[in-house]
């Protein structure tokens, strides 16, 4: 039974983000993958592997190579995740940004200057 991983999990490891990158211009063999990076070709491999079980890479055979390929439309997850943070974030320093114009107006109204 294949493990499912979190796809946070996965893109919170830099060499997976760098993974990500490479991959996203173009499919690459593993091993075209493992020589961008100082680690071993395990290490990268077990990198890859994490990518494959959320969902993020498949590994399609070609001949005797096996080339990753990037789903990216698996990180339309990550990327509603951000946008909904952002409107909070957005929502709430506007409002703060509102109450402080509050503040300064009431402020000017009673003669104290800041």
């Amino acid at each position: 039974m294949e493990k499912r991983r979190d796809i946070y999990q996965a893109i919170a490891d830099p060499t997976r983000r760098e993974i990500i990158s490479l991959i996203a211009r173009q499919s690459m063999n593993l091993n075209t993958i493992a020589d961008n990076f100082d680690a071993s070709r395990p290490a990268i491999s077990q990198h890859i592997k994490v990518l494959t079980e959320c969902g993020l890479v498949i590994i399609r055979q070609q001949g005797r190579e096996r080339y990753c390929e990037l789903k990216i439309d698996k990180l339309k997850e990550v990327t509603s995740w951000v946008e909904e943070c952002n409107k909070y974030w957005n929502a709430a320093i506007d409002s703060m940004e509102d109450y402080l114009q509050q503040l300064q107006t009431k402020n000017k109204k009673h003669g104290k200057q800041q």
